[in-house]
This record gives C-alpha cells, structure tokens and sequence, in this order.
C-alpha cells in the first residue's frame, strides 16, 4: 500500500505530462486529480491504524540504490506515526486543491502541464517524508524545490513569476548547501547515512568535537546547525524567508499546496524526525527557539500592514511556521507536528478562500477594492471566517472546547513556558505574535467581506465590465490572454456587465466550493478530536511510539501552568479582534491617522524590515558586478578573444595571405612549383 501511495503521483505526473496537449484537459485532470484521492483514502487508514495503536513502524524496502565500501543507501519507505501525519496531511490537502483547480484553471489552456506539476510535487514530497535515509530524505527534499520552481513560475512570460521562481530556486540553494553539509558531516561522524542508525548513535557522541572551519566544535551543534540552516531555507526562516511572500506569484492552488501545508513544512518535520540528534545538543536546540521566535515576530509585523489578500496569509505562514520552530527549539516536537497538522487544514482553508474572493473579483488581490462581500460569496465567505476562528486560536481555556488552532497553538504556549529559561522568552514573543495574527486575520476578513462595496475603483473590475468584449476580439482562442497578465481569466457573466456599479461577484463553482467545505471541517474539529494523541502526556508516548522525542514531563507541566499563562491567548486573541472591529468597522479613519503619525514605522513594516533591499544591496549588486566582470574581462576578454575568437581571427588572416597564392595565373603556380623544387634540394644537399 505505501509504495502504491507514493507512486501513484509519479504515474500520474508522467502521464499528464508526457501526454500533455495530446492527451487532453479532461484525462489530465481525471488521472491525476483520482490518483491523489487513491492516495488520499489509502493514506487515512494508516494513520488510524497508529491512531488506534494497532499498526506498528515499519520499513518497506524498495530497491539498493547505492553500494560503495561502507557506503550503503537503501530505498526503503519508512512507515511510522509521523510518516502517517504527514501522508494524511500532503494526501488530504493535494487531492483538495487538485480538485480545487478544476474550477480556479477552467481557462488556462496549459492545464495538462499544471496538474502534471502539481503531481510531481506531492510525488516528491511523499518521498521526503517516508525516507528512511538521510540521501533518500535529500532527494525528496530538492525534488520539492525543482517542483515549487516550475510551479511558481507556471505563468512563465509573467516577468514576476519569473522572478520569483528564481528567487525561490535560489534562496533554498543557500539552505540546501547547509543541509548537504550536515549530511556529509553526519556521514563522517556516524559511518552511515541510516536515520535510525544515526538517531540509536547520536546520545553517544555527546560531548565530542569536530573540526570546522580550522577549530574544534562541539560535534552534535555543527550537524545539527548545518541540518537545520536547510530547514531554515526550506520553512522560510528569519534570514532566508525572502522567497515565501514573492512565491505568491504562482496560481493560488500553488499557494496552498506549497506555501501552506506542505513544502514549507518540510523543515518542521526534518527537525522533528532528527529530534533525538538535536536533543544532544543545548545549544543547536537555542538556536532554533530563537530563530523561530524571531520568525514569528517578523512574520506577525509585516503581515499587518500587507494589503494583498494572499500576501497577508503568506506572511501567517511564515508566522506560525516560527511557532512550529521555536515548540522543536523548547523540547515540544509534539507540539511542533500537532500545529503542522492543524496548520495544513486551516491555512489551506485561507488559501483556497483567497482564492475564491480573487475569482470573485476578477483577480483583484488588493483587499482595499473589496467589501461587502459576504452577501454576494457567503459560502466563501463563512469557510474563510471559520479558517479565521482557527487561525486566531478562538476557544475557551478553562473549558477546553475551540477550533484547532486553539489546541495547537496554545499548547506550544504552554510548553514553552513550561520548559523555562529561553522558552518564557519564547511565550511572551509568541503571545504578542498571537495579538498580531488576530489582529490582521480579522482586519482580512473585514476589509474583504463587511463595509460597503469599494470594487468601482479596481482597475481589475473596470476591465472585467467595460473591456471584456474589445479584448475578447484580440486574446487568444480561449477568450483570454492568461500568460499576459499572470491569471487566468474567468471573465464576467451575464448581468454582471452592465456597469461597475452594477457588477455583482458570482460565488465560485462546486469544485471550488467542496473543498473549502471539508477543509473547514479540519480547522473546526482537528484540534479537538487529536490532541490527546498529539501532546497529551500519556497519549502522545503511545501515538508516537518514539517517532520523535517525546517529553511527556514538559507536556505534563505545559498542562499545569499557571491560569494567567493559558489565558495570555485568549486574551490577546480578543484584543486584536476587537482593534481590527474597531479600526475597520466603526472608526475607519484609524488606519490613515495611524500610517500619518507612525510614518517610519509603517514604512519600515511595509518594505518587509527592508530585508529584500539589504540582500540586494550585500549580495545581489556584488554578484551581479563579480558577473559582469568575468562576463567582460575573463570570457570575452580573455578566453574569447585569445580562444576560438583569436584562433578565427589567425585563420582569417592566413587565408588573405594563401588567396594570393590561388590567383589562377600560369605563373603564380610556376613560382610556388620553383620554390617548392628549390626548398626539396636545399633538404636534400643538406642531408
């Protein structure tokens, strides 16, 4: 069953694209979206076979793949309890937007290629997480990156897209070079790239040393270091996260599918599959609670300021991908996975609504042109409010019933300040990160769907009722020109062409709407129904069965925290809904007396801490001058010039010179025949 749930993908992908135009929209679809769903429903099984505790871990070889000396690289598939979390979570979330993209792609004429991407993608981030090597892991891992490269960049004669799938490609470079270090540096150390065998070995290396950069390290911090600057890359952490907002480019099911539950949680979980490695070292393990912490502030910060609808939920996931993080960081990998699980229905959930709003509107992503739309889209509109109430953690503490970010986020709280020390630190950023995120989801929601209707001043809009006909003479065959502007045009229809004042948003068709439905099911239910097995004290040591480092002390203190400590959230979470209400609903000028008495702030907020301008400044320019220079000076300069260049220019030359030569007078070749006799008995005589 695992290796038809993994390979199912693969087929699927090859099919659509090999066939590709030939084969048609509809087979593509057909095959790749039923592929995913047979995945999807022998995935679930599993995970409540471990659910129940009645399947055990287990390992499915495959092939030998390589076998040199001591080297040995199996091709096994791992089945444990956080290869079953992640099965359910990848499976569930692809199938949905694949089914999803039924309706958002109607128009785009390149669907075949799409939904082969979309395949080889959820293919390649299967084999990631059933690895049961480190090289195995490593594979899986840069076929994401190739597949969220060509995803991003779907629209490729969109100048932006393309951009961004570069900047994508080669921020994650940076990341992966530590995360093949690490893997090299394990290798060496542990005489094997087995992930059981290094995690049975790695207690007793504690305390050794390593030389690095020409001084002597404590062994398990540079592994775990290195290791972790992938998962830095890869999550979009503080320092290598530029790549997440701009990836925003791609089509919205590419948001979804990778920006929000599966590709960037990749870090997360190689974290916590590595978690006994990491345990070994304190100061690995303070490094990653600060830079998740920071994450998540920076993430929260930037978020309230975004106007693009999707840009605002991109920076949500940097955000909460800082919580899952800086739970690993305090000893909480249960938690970590537990928000990863959650995390994926309820931020898919926003995506997909996005989505759904910006098919609305005639692709306008800027939220100031929204409004009043709750009337118009109220099944959107009521998914994307319960994806809200998940996001912002709404539940009763004392109590215990909320929606599932309220068991998964609060009980990374809760762990972080049980755990003491450089975790309080950790709950109290995190605490003021929850004010943040409530504040800007609910500004979303009523910026989007509460006030009157503001779509007459969209240029979008306008476009959509005045100049659909005259630009349908000059598109394509497909009545759009999708790869002009970047989105797929679904046009207008009927009664909504009468004027922008008349125009009326038309809620998005079924295949667009059930998925909303059943992810919302997720964001209301999924916390409630697993957390005992996620970070109960008890539970969990079953459910996980040693997948990962489990606490179960730290998750027993996290549950007897002080009252004030578990209701810092709601606390926080109601504050920010009421100054979201206040400042968007009733005192509307706010917001512009706030930008005009915090100026700098709000810039500084606005240009995303001015990190894109720095990097442009430290490292784009100089490799761009490094470039030029080689570019001019070293292969046109140099190697052109006194290559085939010059070796062009030597026989250009020597053939002016034999032209002469071949004149075709009698007495030109009688000359060249006399020097030729001369020159043979000159030979001769001296020999």
């Amino acid at each position: 069953m695992i290796q038809l749930i993994v390979l199912l993908p693969l087929l699927a992908a090859a099919i659509a694209g090999l066939g590709n135009k030939a084969l048609g929209k509809l087979p593509a679809k057909i095959v790749t979206t039923g592929a995913l769903f047979a995945s999807c429903a022998m995935s679930w099984p599993i995970f409540l076979s471990f659910l129940t505790g009645h399947a055990e871990p287990h390992v499915a070889p495959v092939f030998t793949w390589i076998q040199s000396g001591s080297f040995d690289a199996q091709w096994a598939l791992r089945v444990d309890t956080m290869t079953a979390v992640m099965l359910v979570v990848i499976t569930s979330v692809s199938s949905l937007v694949h089914l999803y993209s039924w309706g958002y792609m109607e128009e785009e004429p390149d669907q075949p290629r799409f939904f082969a991407y979309l395949s080889l993608f959820t293919f390649a981030m299967l084999m990631l997480v059933t690895a049961n090597n480190l090289l195995q892991m490593f594979f899986g891992w840069e076929g994401v990156g190739l597949a969220s490269y060509l995803l991003i960049g779907f629209w490729f004669r969109k100048p932006s897209a393309n951009a961004a799938a570069i900047k994508a490609f080669v921020v994650n470079r940076v990341g992966d070079l530590g995360f093949m270090m690490g893997i090299f540096g394990t290798y060496l150390v542990f005489n094997t790239i087995s992930i059981p065998e290094i995690l049975a070995a790695a207690p007793s290396m504690a305390g050794s040393t390593i030389g690095f950069l020409g001084h002597r390290f404590d062994t398990m911090t540079v592994l775990c270091l290195l290791l972790f600057v992938g998962a830095m890359g890869k999550s979009a952490q503080l320092g290598l996260h530029t790549w997440l907002p701009d990836a925003m480019e791609g089509p919205t099911p590419v948001s979804a599918l990778i920006h929000a539950a599966t590709m960037v949680t990749a870090g997360v979980f190689m974290v916590c599959r590595l978690s006994p490695m990491f345990e070994t070292s304190p100061t690995a393990l303070h490094f990653v609670t600060f830079i998740g912490a920071a994450t998540c502030l920076f993430a929260a910060t930037v978020g309230t300021v975004q106007n693009d609808i999707k840009r605002v939920i991109a920076y949500s996931t940097c955000s909460q991908l800082g919580y899952m993080f800086f739970a690993a960081g305090v000893g909480a990998y249960g938690a970590a996975m537990f928000h990863l699980f959650t995390h994926a229905f309820f931020k898919a959930l926003l995506f997909l609504g996005a989505g759904s709003v910006i098919h609305a509107m005639h692709h306008e992503q800027d939220m100031r042109y929204y409004g009043g739309l709750r009337k118009e889209i109220p099944i959107t509109f009521w998914t994307m409010t319960l994806g809200t109430l998940a996001i912002t953690g709404v539940g009763l503490p004392l109590v215990g019933v909320g929606f599932a970010g309220f068991y998964s986020k609060d009980g990374i709280l809760e762990a972080a300040y049980a755990s003491g020390g450089a975790g309080v630190g950790a709950y109290l950023v995190g605490v003021f990160a929850a004010l943040l995120t409530s504040f800007y989801s609910w500004r979303l929601v009523f910026l989007t769907f509460f006030g009157k209707p503001r779509w007459a001043a969209s240029e979008h809009i306008q476009h959509a009722v005045h100049g659909h006909h005259e630009a349908a003479d000059e598109e394509d065959g497909h009545g759009h020109d999708a790869h002009a502007h970047g989105h797929d045009d679904h046009g207008p229809h009927g009664h909504e062409l009468t004027g922008t004042a008349g125009y009326h948003p038309h809620e998005s068709p079924w295949v667009m709407l059930l998925p909303l439905v059943v992810l919302s099911l997720g964001a209301v239910f999924a916390g409630f129904a697993f957390h005992d097995q996620f970070i109960g004290p008890e539970g969990g040591i079953e459910f996980w069965k040693g997948a990962l480092a489990f606490d179960s002390h730290l998750m027993h203190a996290a549950h007897e925290v002080p009252t004030w400590v578990k209701f810092g959230p709601f606390t926080v979470m109601l504050t920010g809904l009421v100054i979201a209400m206040l400042a968007y609903l009733k005192f509307t000028d706010w917001p512009r007396r706030f930008v005009a008495t915090f100026g700098v702030l709000y810039q500084f907020l606005l240009n995303k801490w001015y990190f894109d301008e720095l990097y442009h400044v430290l490292f784009v320019r100089p490799a761009f001058a490094i470039g030029r220079f080689f570019w001019k000076f070293g292969d046109v300069g140099f190697i052109d010039r006194f290559g085939p260049n010059g070796l062009a220019a030597l026989v250009v030359q020597g053939n002016k010179v034999t032209r002469r030569l071949q004149s075709g007078y009698l007495y030109t070749y009688a000359l060249v025949m006399l020097i030729g006799l001369a020159a043979a008995a000159t030979w001769a005589m001296t020999r």
